[in-house]
C-alpha cells in the first residue's frame, strides 16, 4: 500500500465521519463499475442524492497546489459522467424535487 494510497483512505475515513456527523446516510464508499469511480454517495438531510469527491494532500507539498487544485477539467467530466450513470441506473434514490449535486471535500493534512 502506497503513503498516497493512505492518505487517501485516510481523507475518505475522514469525510465519512464528518458527512456522518452531520446527518447524511452513506450509500456506498469507493464504487468502482466499468464506467467509473465513485468515493461517497451519501443521502443528504434534505434527501438529496449526493455524490462526494475526497481530495487529500499533505499540506504544503506539490509546489504549494491545494486538493481542488486536483479536479481538472477531465477529472470533473468523469465525476459528472459517473454520477450521472448512477443516479439513472438508481433512479429510485433520486428524489424528483432534489435531484442529485456533485460536491468536494478537499483535505489538507498538517504533517503534525
Amino acid at each position: 500500500m502506497t503513503q498516497k494510497y493512505k492518505l487517501g483512505q485516510e481523507g475518505e475515513n475522514f469525510a465519512t465521519e464528518y458527512m456522518k456527523e452531520n446527518d447524511y446516510r452513506i450509500l456506498e464508499r469507493n464504487k468502482r463499475e466499468k464506467w467509473g469511480e465513485l468515493d461517497i454517495v451519501a443521502m443528504a438531510p434534505d434527501k438529496t442524492l449526493v455524490f462526494v469527491e475526497v481530495k487529500t494532500m499533505e499540506a504544503g507539498g506539490e509546489n504549494f497546489l491545494r486538493p481542488e487544485d486536483q479536479m481538472s477539467g477531465a477529472k470533473i467530466r468523469k465525476f459528472k459522467r459517473a454520477a450521472s450513470l448512477y443516479a439513472g441506473i438508481h433512479q429510485e434514490l433520486v428524489n424528483d424535487k432534489k435531484g442529485w449535486r456533485l460536491d468536494l471535500i478537499a483535505l489538507e493534512k498538517n504533517n503534525d
